[in-house]
């Protein structure tokens, strides 16, 4: 698995054929919205109609708005409240008698967590911009989209949380983890984090498997560690909080701390694992595998990703993202500012509402 299959660039904004292209485009002149929620903050992007190959022709912004989580799932409200008024700046350049055709809406967790938001965003984001259609995906989906296109293969989404996922024509959608904080994400930034802050805690009490590097980092960036159950657990953000610590402990394993070493080798690990499921879920023979999202900036962990594929998936073929998951979202927004989209609706992983009125009924 030493080859990186490329992308293959295009001019951007043009709609010349590309190897991830679905070979429908929204070509009357008019703009798409793409909306990423991640664990940390949310990224909008502004672009003309046609299929994008990367986001160099597109407006961008970024808010820090750590996803919000509460008895019932994404608080939606919150959201808005930070979202509309960085689109409604974004959109405010746009020349007379422009339009916007769609919006797409990739978010954390929406597969598990997200029935507020998808009762919740539709009608507002329609408003606030014109469009008559609405994309709401998971982001497993968008940054499955955002790395490969059209072109089979599984792309494994590592950030705060963590998930693997393919697309067969003929059975849809197949995930692996996505499950959670609390229940899976294994190998994510959160995952890493919590592995870093309970070897730092072990440290603290004198039991083994403690390290006194990371029990000091912990220190530096959460203060006396005596206090951190009362910092995190109460806190609907803790999942970033978590995850904020994962750099610490590559650095420490760059650093030639055992334990973190330990917790790299093993998250990329998990990381193999999930992609596996998801290969042999799809069926792929000679599988894409495509690596995205932002933990894996992180250069350690990602090679141990990426030796723990070359033992489980000796034949997969490392595909470098076309782009991250916002760029996924615009996908989905110029394909349903056109014909049809090119992949499986399967709700709550992929859904398209069309505005008829100005509360959001289909």
């Amino acid at each position: 698995m030493d080859r990186i299959d490329p992308a293959v660039p295009h001019p951007a904004g043009s709609t010349a054929p590309h190897p991830g292209h679905p070979g429908q485009d929204c070509r009357d002149g008019s703009w798409v919205v793409g909306i990423d929620v991640g664990g940390t903050g949310v990224r909008l992007a502004l672009a003309p109609g046609g299929w994008p190959a990367d986001l160099s022709g597109a407006r961008t912004d970024r808010i820090a708005a750590p996803a919000r989580i509460t008895a019932g799932g994404h608080d939606a409200q919150a959201l808005l409240s930070r979202v509309l008024p960085a689109l409604g700046t974004l959109i405010a350049g746009l020349p007379p008698g422009a339009r916007i055709g769609a919006v797409a809406v990739g978010a954390t967790g929406m597969a598990l967590l997200g029935r507020d938001l998808a009762r919740e965003l539709p009608a507002p984001l329609a408003r606030a911009t014109g469009a008559d259609r609405v994309v709401l995906a998971g982001d497993a989906v968008t940054a499955h989209v955002g790395a490969l296109g059209r072109r089979p293969g599984v792309a494994v989404a590592a950030g705060t949380g963590l998930v693997a996922i393919g697309v067969h024509p003929d059975t849809g959608w197949h995930r692996a983890d996505g499950w959670g904080q609390l229940l899976g994400d294994c190998g994510s930034g959160g995952w890493i984090g919590r592995a870093g802050l309970e070897s730092a805690l072990r440290a603290h009490d004198g039991r083994t498997g403690g390290s006194a590097v990371l029990l000091a980092s912990a220190e530096r960036r959460y203060g006396p560690v005596v206090g951190l159950p009362a910092a995190l657990q109460p806190r609907p953000d803790r999942a970033a909080l978590l995850a904020a610590f994962a750099p610490d402990v590559v650095d420490a394993a760059d650093g030639g701390c055992p334990v973190a070493g330990a917790i790299v080798r093993r998250a990329g690990e998990e990381i193999a694992d999930a992609a596996a499921a998801a290969v042999r879920a799809v069926g792929l023979p000679d599988p894409r595998v495509a690596l995205t999202g932002g933990l894996f900036a992180l250069d350690r962990l990602r090679g141990a990703a990426l030796a723990a594929l070359t033992e489980r998936l000796p034949t997969a073929r490392p595909h470098r993202p076309d782009g991250p998951p916002l760029l996924g979202a615009l996908r989905l927004a110029a394909s349903a500012s056109g014909t049809a989209l090119p992949w499986p609706v399967d709700p709550p992983l992929l859904d398209v509402r069309t505005l008829t009125d100005g509360r959001g009924g289909l």
